[in-house]
C-alpha cells in the first residue's frame, strides 16, 4: 500500500525539547535500516519506502508532529506536486470548462489554493520530484488521455490567457500604493473600467488612496482588476470573504456572467448559498488537512454540494467524511413558553455622519438570534452597544446580565501561548469546545502565530468559556472553510443548550444562520448613513423581511434540505414571490 509520512516541520522539536522519541521507538530503526533520521536542519526526516505504516511514531510524538497516512489504493500515480519531502502532496487538478463556473469545495489545508495557483501558472508543479519544476511536456504526458492533457496542450500552444484573484486579498495595500483608480487604469485591457466599477459598486472610492478602504471594497476592487484583463480563464480564490450577503449576491451574479463559449471561470468558495449560486459544476477536493490533497471528478453543482454535505464519493468510493451534514427545517418558536433573558428600549446612537436606531427587542433563555444586514448599517455598534463598549447617545441600557463579546476584528500582536489563553476552555469544557474545535494542536502555538482561521476557532472558544448569560459573536464565520462553520454552529448550539444561556451571532453567511438560528434581528437602511434594528423575528418573517429587499426567494433542497436560491423568474420564483412566501415554500 502506497503511503505518505508528513512532519509538520514547525512543531518538530527534535533535539531541542525531544531527544529523537520517535526515531527510538521506530521498528524499522530498531532493526538496524535508517527510517527516521536527523535532516540537515536538524528536524526529522522519515523514508516512506521503508515506512511499515505501524502507526507508533504519531502516537508517541509529544508534540503532534508527525502523521503516516495510507493512501487510497485509486492513487497510484505520483503527486501533480509536492512541497517537500515528508510535505503536503496534491493529486490531480480542477479542470475549466468553457462557458461554464467551476466551483471547487473543500475544508481548508486540502490544497485547494495550490491546484488554482498551478492552474493559473503561479505555482510550477513538480510531479513528486522535489526542488525540480516540471517541463510542459512532462504535465501534458502526465495527463495522457484526460481533459487535463487538452488544457495543458492549449497553455503550452499559448491559447489560454489567465487572469487571478489571489485569495488574500489584505496583502493589496502592501504590494500597490496610490488611488483605487490608478490601479484599475493600469489592467484595464477591456476598456471597461467606468461600467465594472459600477456594477461592482465602487465607483464612489475610485478616488480613494488604497490604503484606505475597506475590506469588503478591497475585495471588488481585486475582483475588478481581474475581470477587466482580458483573458479566457478567470480565476478567483474566494470571493466573498468581507462581503455582505447583499454583495454577495451581486458579486454571485456577476461572476455567472462571465462564462461563456470562449471563457471559463474557476471559483474557490466557502459560501455554499453562494457557490450553489454562481457554479454550474463543482469539483471537491478531499484527503487530510495539511497532508494531502484529492481533487474528485465533476459534478454538477446541486449533486456536488450534496454529496460533499454526504461525505462519499460514490464514483471514486471514497468516504471522506465519518458523518452527514443534515438542515432540519425547524418550527417556529412558541413565544408563550420562552422566558426572557434580555430585553433592551429604543435608542440611538450617532457616529460621526451615520445613525443607528435600535427598535425595543428581546431575547430569550437558551436562544440563538442571527443578526443580519448590509455592511456599515449598525450592526457591530450595536452589539458593541449591548457588550457595553460603547453607550447609546439618549438612555442608558441595563442588561442586568454577565456579557462575553467577541469582536469582529480580532488582535493577534500578543505573543501569549494559546494554552494560557483557553486555560478556561479546558479546565470546563474540554469535550465541548477543545475537542469539538480540534484546538488541542494550536496549544503550543503564540497567537501571533495562528492563521486567520486558527486566531478565529480560538476567540470564538474564549468567548463561549467565559461565565456569562449571554454571548455576542460578531462574524464568527470568517476565514473558516464550510465544515468548519456548520462544527462551529453545533458547538455554539450546544454550549446555550448546555448552560441554558443566549447568544447573537452577527454574520453574512446565509447558510451558517439558517443552520444556527432560532429568530433573526434584520438591520435595514442606508449604508454609512443610517440604520434601523427591526425584531428578533421569527425565521420566516426575518427571513422574508431580508429576501424581499434583496429580491430573491429561497427554497429547501429534496435531498440535503440545505437552503437554496432559485433562479430569478423561474416558476418557483414567482410563485413564492406572488405567494409573499420568499423563505422557503
Amino acid at each position: 500500500m502506497k503511503r505518505l509520512a508528513i512532519v509538520d516541520k514547525t512543531k518538530c522539536k527534535n533535539k531541542v525539547d525531544c531527544p529523537f522519541i520517535c526515531g527510538g521507538v521506530c521498528p524499522v530503526n530498531r532493526s538496524g535500516n535508517e527510517c527516521i533520521i536527523e535532516s540537515s536542519d536538524k528536524k526529522v526526516e522519515i523514508n516512506e519506502e521503508l515506512c511499515i505504516g505501524c502507526g507508533i511514531c504519531p502516537k508517541k510524538c509529544p508534540f503532534e508532529a508527525i502523521k503516516i497516512i495510507n493512501l487510497p489504493e485509486e492513487l497510484e500515480k505520483e503527486p501533480i506536486h509536492r512541497y517537500s519531502k515528508n510535505g503536503f502532496a496534491l493529486y490531480n487538478l480542477p479542470i475549466p470548462v468553457f462557458g461554464k463556473v467551476v466551483g471547487i469545495i473543500g475544508i481548508n489545508g486540502i490544497g485547494k489554493t495550490t491546484a488554482i495557483k498551478i492552474l493559473a501558472g503561479v505555482l510550477k508543479p513538480n510531479l513528486g520530484k522535489m526542488n525540480e519544476e516540471a517541463k510542459i511536456d512532462e504535465i501534458i504526458e502526465y495527463f495522457k488521455g484526460t481533459e487535463a492533457q487538452l488544457f495543458f496542450q492549449k497553455i503550452k500552444n499559448n491559447e489560454i490567457k489567465i487572469s487571478y484573484k489571489p485569495q488574500h486579498v489584505d496583502m493589496i495595500p502592501k504590494q500597490y500604493k496610490g488611488k483605487v483608480i490608478d490601479l484599475l487604469k493600469k489592467v484595464d485591457e477591456k476598456n471597461q473600467l467606468n461600467q465594472t466599477a459600477e456594477r461592482l459598486e465602487i465607483t464612489k472610492i475610485l478616488e480613494t488612496s488604497i490604503d484606505n478602504i475597506s475590506g469588503g471594497e478591497l475585495q471588488r476592487v481585486a475582483i475588478a482588476a481581474a475581470v477587466l484583463k482580458k483573458a479566457n480563464l478567470y480565476i478567483f480564490d474566494e470571493l466573498t470573504s468581507y462581503l455582505d450577503i447583499k454583495q454577495r449576491l451581486k458579486i454571485s451574479k456577476f461572476i455567472r456572467e462571465l462564462a461563456d463559449e470562449n471563457t471559463a471561470v474557476i471559483v474557490i468558495e466557502h459560501d455554499l448559498i453562494a457557490l450553489d449560486y454562481m457554479a454550474d459544476l463543482i469539483n471537491i477536493m478531499y484527503g487530510k488537512a495539511g497532508c494531502y490533497g484529492v481533487v474528485s471528478s465533476l459534478k454538477a453543482a446541486k449533486n456536488g454540494i450534496n454529496t460533499f454535505l454526504n461525505g462519499y464519493l460514490k464514483e471514486e468510493n471514497i468516504r471522506f467524511r465519518d458523518h452527514k451534514i443534515k438542515f432540519e427545517v425547524k418550527p417556529p418558536v412558541k413565544t408563550k413558553e420562552q422566558t426572557s433573558l434580555i430585553s433592551w428600549p429604543e435608542f440611538n446612537k450617532k457616529l460621526g455622519n451615520f445613525r443607528l436606531t435600535a427598535n425595543e427587542g428581546e431575547v430569550y433563555i437558551n436562544e440563538k438570534v442571527g443578526v443580519l444586514g448590509e455592511n456599515g448599517i449598525g450592526k457591530t455598534t450595536f452589539v458593541k452597544l449591548l457588550a457595553g463598549v460603547i453607550n447609546p447617545d439618549d438612555k442608558e441600557i441595563k442588561l442586568k446580565v454577565k456579557v462575553s463579546y467577541k469582536p469582529q476584528y480580532i488582535e493577534n500582536e500578543s505573543d501569549e501561548l494559546v494554552v494560557n489563553i483557553l486555560r478556561n476552555a479546558i479546565t470546563k469544557y474540554e469535550i465541548e469546545l477543545i475537542r469539538a474545535l480540534n484546538l488541542k494542536p494550536l496549544f503550543t502555538k503564540r497567537i501571533n502565530e495562528l492563521s486567520g482561521g486558527e486566531l478565529q476557532k480560538v476567540a470564538i472558544c474564549e468567548a463561549l468559556a467565559k461565565e456569562s448569560d449571554l454571548i455576542l459573536l460578531d462574524e464568527p464565520s470568517a476565514y473558516l472553510d464550510v465544515e468548519q462553520r456548520l462544527i462551529i454552529s453545533k458547538v455554539i448550539a450546544n454550549i446555550v443548550e448546555k448552560r441554558n444561556i443566549s447568544c447573537l451571532v452577527v454574520d453574512h453567511d446565509l447558510l451558517f444562520l439558517d443552520y444556527l438560528s432560532d429568530r433573526l434581528l434584520v438591520f435595514k437602511g442606508e449604508p454609512a448613513a443610517y440604520g434601523i434594528s427591526e425584531g428578533p423575528f421569527s425565521m420566516e418573517k426575518g427571513m422574508n423581511n431580508l429576501l424581499r429587499e434583496l429580491s430573491i426567494t429561497l427554497r429547501r433542497d429534496e435531498e440535503s434540505k440545505r437552503p437554496r436560491i432559485n433562479k430569478l423568474d423561474s416558476v418557483k420564483d414567482r410563485e413564492q414571490k406572488s405567494s409573499g412566501k420568499y423563505y422557503y415554500s
